[in-house]
């Protein structure tokens, strides 16, 4: 049977050998935990989430919502776990993480086609077409593997910081003030509890937050942030009311019982089923962890709040992959080396997954000496790639997947009917693909 070396037990990783094993493919699959931990990782479990337990909007016409319906399609690891492991989020799709993580690594470790490797890579190992290698060692990969790949591709590597958010204990909430509702939802009681502060609460949380202090950053580090993953006290820095525009937007989210609209939020979103710990929503943070619950407890609502976990700040790495990727995720000058997850370039647990997943599709059927065929522009996997091989590579950056990464629209649409319109094109392009795919 052909082979395939996989190395990274993330999502990406964990998706890709999977993707392999459905086109009759063995893998190795190499996991430097237990023996190694990064900074931001604390399980021996494959496929841990190591920030938000969210996987975001779960809505097919939204652009997140059709990656997922894409990967549930194409008989997707990632989403079969999130969706047996789901917990209540509203209209998002967010999981119990700890089931989750334990899906995956069930699935994985106990597949026959998949022999799981417990120990570091310290180097990429030569690959080629007979035997290629995927790389999915995502956005903590060590400096060692880091210098490997720099001496393949020549380019130096680029390297922003991702904030975590802390999370509490349900018990610790105080339910007097706290209130549940989930943004623009009347229909129910709502999967989110709301911190309401009015407007001298908030100016008192942005005094202290604008002189708490920070951890800082090494001598070496240039903190290049994402933008959909800014900590808080960055964006309170571009003025005392961009997070009233931004996690703490009011919007949709007035008192079940008065109707009345605070002058700011703090929402919380479950952790798991039995909704005993809870995600402080968009507060991912660099504080240090005194000032984390020094200035957390001055919220409404969470004065005694326990903290089961407190943020962090850990680097990402990626490549710059206008220069280097082709569309099937490859390396262009070493044939057979895939990089997959966000070290490819895309940003988010979702978009990191799909490229695992069409990784493991493209280095399984390389190995098999079929032919790749590039998934279409119009679907959301092929708007990724487009972003990843496409993108002006002096301004690249990590992307979350979204509608302006797709190609335009050829017929006028209605603003409210756009995003039915491209998810209904692109599963029936995917499902062309697929059936181009054909073994």
């Amino acid at each position: 049977m052909k082979e395939l070396v996989v190395i990274g037990g993330g999502l990406a990783g964990c998706e890709a050998a999977w993707q392999a094993t459905r086109l009759g493919v063995r893998v190795t699959l190499l996991e430097m935990k237990p023996e190694r931990f990064s900074p931001a990782h604390e399980s021996p479990l494959l496929g841990e989430l190591v920030c938000s337990n969210s996987l975001r909007s779960n809505i097919p016409s939204s652009a997140v919502g059709l990656l997922k319906e894409e990967m549930r399609l194409l008989g997707s690891l990632v989403m079969e776990a999130a969706d047996h492991t789901a917990v209540p989020a509203g209209k998002a799709l967010a999981v119990d993480r700890d089931r989750f993580a334990s899906h995956i690594t069930r699935q994985i470790e106990q597949h026959e086609q998949i022999t799981v490797v417990r120990r570091e890579a310290r180097s990429i190992p030569e690959a080629g077409p007979d035997r290629p290698v995927i790389l999915a060692t995502g956005p903590l990969t060590s400096e060692t593997l880091a210098r490997s790949l720099l001496g393949l591709t020549g380019t130096k590597r680029l390297a922003f910081y991702d904030a975590i958010a802390p999370i509490v204990t349900a018990e610790s909430l105080d339910m007097n003030i706290i209130y549940r509702k989930s943004r623009w939802d009347d229909s129910g009681p709502g999967d989110y509890l709301n911190c309401p502060l009015d407007r001298e609460q908030y100016d008192r949380f942005i005094d202290q937050l604008r002189n708490a202090q920070t951890v800082p950053l090494r001598e070496f580090e240039q903190p290049k942030y994402f933008e959909g993953c800014l900590p808080i006290e960055v964006m309170c820095e571009r003025g005392r009311q961009t997070l009233r525009f931004g996690p703490m937007k009011p919007v949709g989210l007035e008192h079940p019982q008065t109707g009345k609209r605070p002058y700011a939020v703090v929402q919380l979103r479950a952790e798991n089923r039995e909704a005993t710990m809870y995600n402080l929503v968009g507060f991912q943070t660099k504080l240090t962890y005194p000032e984390q619950k020094r200035i957390f407890r001055t919220i409404p609502g969470l004065e005694q709040a326990e903290f089961v976990r407190l943020g962090s700040i850990h680097r990402n790495t990626f490549i710059c992959a206008p220069l280097l990727l082709d569309p099937f995720l490859q390396l262009r000058n070493h044939p057979g080396l895939f990089l997959a997850g966000q070290l490819s370039g895309v940003e988010g647990y979702v978009e990191s997954a799909a490229m695992g997943l069409l990784a493991g599709i493209h280095a399984a059927r390389l190995v098999r000496g079929l032919d790749l065929v590039p998934v279409p522009e119009a679907t959301a996997h092929g708007a990724l790639i487009r972003h990843l091989t496409a993108s002006d590579p002096d301004y690249f950056q990590p992307s979350n997947v979204n509608f302006g990464l797709f190609p335009p629209l050829k017929e006028r649409i209605p603003k409210r009917e756009r995003g039915q319109v491209r998810a209904r094109l692109a599963l029936n392009l995917l499902r062309q693909w697929m059936g181009r795919q054909t073994c």
